[in-house]
């Protein structure tokens, strides 16, 4: 698509701003400093999408954005899957013998947790993986390193000292796209889509296991559950679900009807097709 302009948490040469240009190659972007203000500027109308990265592969669910979806104003359009190359990166005239202290994203330190062992290099938590490669570019020492990607490099003048430094082949970012559209795709039986919901469970015994028992008697398939507490009372259980099909199908229908007699306050929060990458694994 021509001329649209997505939002991402980052600085140039993160992750998310590599995933905003394979999934949308003539897209232009805009970098901003927290996923909440990513979604802002959908919000606002600067920006027509929000690309938000929540699951990897090898370090789990993105924990900040799954604290912010059940509050989510937007809409799910999309799911993108990105793989994820993690380079070391270090300064002109560095090499992994002057490497003391590597930096990056926390999510990417634990994604190379045992190189980093391996080297006995000292981690630094930082806010972004391309923040960090940008960071140890203006400060020029040899002994400092970044968990970044190739773009990131290139972007920065820096040197690649590994570019396998991942713990794990294969891995790879699940990102969700946000609109402030709201269309549901039309219902076809060649294709497969996602719903993703969120709904509180009524305060009666078994009322999580009455609330799913609907998708397992219609022969519904769910492929993600997440639990939450909702801001300011740890006495209420919130629940995320990625649901394996559409509304409109009749299976789902029936499932629906169950789940509303167990749970309250259900949202919808989106119906999408799956991404090529779920149907090829």
């Amino acid at each position: 698509m021509n001329d649209l302009i997505i939002a991402y948490q980052g600085v140039e040469g993160a992750y998310s701003h590599l995933a905003c240009k394979n999934a949308y190659p003539k897209s232009l972007t805009i970098a901003c400093d927290t996923f909440a203000d990513a979604m802002k500027l959908v919000e606002s109308g600067t920006a027509n999408l929000a690309m938000i990265p929540v699951e990897n592969s090898t370090a789990g669910r993105v924990e900040e954005m799954y604290r912010l979806i059940p509050e989510l104003k937007l809409n799910i359009v999309k799911e993108h899957f990105e793989p994820v190359r993690h380079c070391l990166l270090g300064v002109q005239g560095s090499s992994l013998k002057s490497i003391k202290t590597v930096a990056s994203h926390p999510q990417a330190l634990a994604q190379c947790y045992k190189n980093i062992s391996k080297y006995g290099f000292k981690a630094e938590a930082k806010f972004d993986t391309a923040g960090s490669a940008k960071e140890i570019k203006k400060l020029n020492d040899p002994t400092k390193a970044a968990i970044a990607s190739k773009l990131a490099a290139k972007l920065y003048d820096l040197v690649i000292l590994d570019e396998n430094f991942g713990d794990k082949i294969g891995n790879t970012t699940r990102f969700i796209v946000l609109s402030n559209e709201s269309t549901t795709p039309k219902y076809d039986k060649k294709e497969e889509f996602i719903t993703s919901l969120v709904f509180n469970v009524r305060d009666i015994p078994a009322a999580l296991y009455k609330a799913l028992g609907g998708f397992a008697t219609n022969g519904v398939n769910l492929l993600k559950l997440e639990s939450y507490s909702p801001k300011g009372d740890l006495k209420v259980s919130q629940f995320h679900l990625d649901i394996d099909s559409h509304p409109h199908h009749p299976s789902f229908i029936l499932a629906l009807e169950e789940l509303s007699f167990f749970a309250k306050d259900i949202k919808f929060l989106g119906t999408y097709r799956k991404d090529s990458y779920r149907v090829n694994i």
